[in-house]
């Protein structure tokens, strides 16, 4: 790429706007030159307007600490500025929708952390390595909202990446029925264990929202684009539990699973491990060498060991076997943070610009 896309993030100083800076540090392809938060930290450096409230483990770069946030709410200053967003605002689900779809008009491609629209029929909601295919209903949210060039692309909750794209690895089998428990990090709900002391030595059995979200988002992304809309997939059937575990980084997924066509374990971890899609085809930034990696030992995956494989970016399942009720089950990990937000939103933006749907204003 001859010249960088100029890259803006909206909800800049929130910990998911901390993690796409610093993800885009040095980027080959983007470069953050706006950062846009709330009215209250309008007007100061990036540096300010953060302070000692920096959550990720490597340091603030450089090029963004001297940044002015604007305010983002003023939709096309911060518009006229970039080729196009990130979205990791913290308003209220309505206010987001309206925001985003604000931005959108402006010609100006959104690409959302956030679940306001995952559940908008026109905008699609992908993991690259699974259903990019789903891009392809962006013409038609286009002539929704009026745009030539503006429309809004999501990733999904950070709950589904440790189980979901083992159904896409095993879709030839037909998985039909999963009962998943999901152990999830504090960084999920925007914390550390400074902000967040009680969460030592604890573990919360609810989590507001997420297990809606882990039982019915993979469906929709498995699912196809039909007259310009996504229609989500009927199976598997998929009920959950979600509990907040004292884990920095990492949501962990325990999984039961039943088939159509019960394969072998050796058949499953074949699929897994030469499972690829179009990032690793296209070469994509962002994109990990090999997905999913299987760990035979008994104790893996751990958080401790497993959580940064492929920096993040890839998925790691042990501990595959048979079981007494179900066909098998397994262990999943990801990273909540990386792949499960920021990293994702990014590997959906180099998607999309290498399919042609982002470029240069």
């Amino acid at each position: 790429m001859d010249q960088k896309l100029r890259v803006g993030i909206l909800g800049a100083t929130g910990m998911v706007g901390q993690r796409f800076i610093s993800l885009l540090e040095n980027h080959p392809w983007f470069e953050v030159v706006t950062v846009a938060a709330s009215p209250r930290s309008a007007g100061k450096t990036y540096e300010e307007a953060v302070g000692g409230r920096w959550k990720m483990d490597t340091p603030m770069p450089e090029d963004v600490k001297k940044l002015v946030v604007l305010n983002v709410n003023e939709v096309e200053k911060v518009a006229s500025t970039v080729d196009f967003v990130f979205s990791a605002v913290d308003m209220t689900k309505e206010e987001i929708k309206a925001i985003e779809e604000e931005y959108a008009k402006t010609e100006t491609p959104v690409v959302s952390n956030n679940s306001a629209h995952r559940w908008t029929p026109d905008v699609p909601m992908v993991v690259p390595e699974i259903n990019s295919d789903h891009f392809n209903v962006i013409p038609d949210q286009k002539k929704r909202l009026g745009t030539t060039r503006g429309f809004i692309a999501v990733k999904p909750n950070c709950s589904i990446q440790s189980y979901a794209p083992c159904l896409a690895a095993w879709k030839e089998f037909g998985p039909k029925e999963l009962v998943v428990t999901t152990y999830q990090a504090i960084s999920g709900a925007g914390k550390t264990f400074k902000d967040w002391p009680e969460m030592e030595g604890n573990i919360i059995p609810y989590i507001g929202g997420e297990e809606e979200k882990s039982e019915q988002e993979p469906l929709r992304v498995l699912g196809k684009v039909e007259n310009g809309q996504i229609v989500k997939a009927d199976l598997p059937k998929i009920t959950c539990q979600c509990v907040r575990v004292p884990v920095l980084n990492g949501h962990t997924a325990a999984v039961f699973i039943n088939f159509e066509k019960k394969p072998t374990k050796e058949q499953l971890i074949e699929k897994l491990v030469n499972f690829k899609g179009f990032p690793q085809e296209a070469g994509l930034p962002s994109a990990p060498k090999q997905f999913i990696q299987y760990l035979e030992e008994d104790n893996r995956p751990q958080v401790t060991m497993d959580v940064d494989y492929e920096k993040g970016m890839g998925v790691s399942i042990g501990r595959l076997r048979e079981d007494t009720m179900f066909d098998y089950k397994f262990i999943g990990l990801s990273h909540n943070t990386v792949r499960g937000a920021a990293g994702g939103a990014v590997l959906c933006a180099e998607a999309l610009t290498a399919k042609g749907y982002i470029a240069k204003k």
